[in-house]
């Protein structure tokens, strides 16, 4: 692709996003939220992508917003940042929706929207050396890019204030015990661990994947006996899908399944 401030390449069907401004810390301006959306749709329309993993270039994943150029826009910086937020919530819209697991590798700092996009991943690893922190409140600021969505589902109300309140800095292993990450592993084997994870998921039933998605996110606004409900249609859709028949063919003939048919 002809990007600058975001790559794509495609290795064994994962689509591989880099965040690609190091020199500014992945910071985000209105060129690199444009093209993070543009890399999304392609993520999510492409067949040849099954899974996709997000990363930053250099030492840090994404330090947030890039202020200088929001301050550059002077009297316009409201008119700025509908512009610039409304193609960072499409991209993050477009990656949590998507059928396709979507990973985060964090390799190093997540503030701000970093810390957003890296709890609105499906799966985040992340190398011994991150630091997680919201930022926000410290500017002045509120949250954006999906923050005050996914933060207090994932660590409670309580600590999700705490961390906004007091820009409570914290480490790879507090994140991972809060559960804002799944694993850490070390920085040497960051890449290739979680490229291991998203190529075999790949190789997996991607529909079932996101109807998976569909359900669990569902889940947090529907009663029981409702999400009940929709569990049963999409476990009958699943079974009489070609997921699902190959699934279960597969299990009755002690074979491993091909969902690449």
């Amino acid at each position: 692709m002809e990007n600058k401030s975001v790559l794509l390449s495609i290795e064994n069907n994962v689509g591989i996003v880099t965040l690609n401004r190091p020199d500014k810390g992945n910071a985000l301006d209105l060129q690199m939220a444009k093209e993070l959306m543009e890399v999304s749709i392609t993520c999510s329309e492409s067949d040849e992508i099954r899974a996709v993993v997000i990363t930053g270039a250099g030492n840090k994943f994404f330090v947030g917003g890039d202020l200088k150029s929001f301050a550059d826009a002077g009297d316009e910086i409201s008119s700025h940042l509908k512009s610039v937020t409304s193609y960072l919530h499409q991209a993050i819209s477009n990656f949590v929706r998507m059928n396709k697991p979507f990973i985060g590798a964090i390799n190093g700092v997540a503030a701000g929207a970093g810390m957003s996009l890296a709890c609105a991943c499906d799966l985040a690893y992340a190398s011994e050396n991150s630091k997680f922190v919201m930022a926000y409140n410290k500017i002045g600021l509120t949250p954006d890019g999906s923050g005050s969505y996914f933060l207090p589902r994932l660590v409670g109300m309580k600590r999700a204030l705490e961390l906004m309140y007091t820009n409570r800095l914290l480490d790879a292993k507090e994140a991972s015990d809060w559960g804002i990450i799944n694993h850490v592993v070390s920085e040497d084997e960051l890449m290739s661990t979680v490229l291991e994870l998203a190529t075999s998921l790949a190789h997996g039933p991607m529909n079932a994947f996101g109807a998976t998605k569909k359900l669990f996110y569902h889940s947090l606004q529907e009663t029981l006996e409702s999400q009940m409900s929709m569990e049963s249609l999409l476990l009958a859709e699943r079974a009489n899908s070609t997921e699902g028949k190959e699934g279960i063919s597969a299990f009755l003939e002690k074979r491993e399944a091909n969902y690449f048919k």
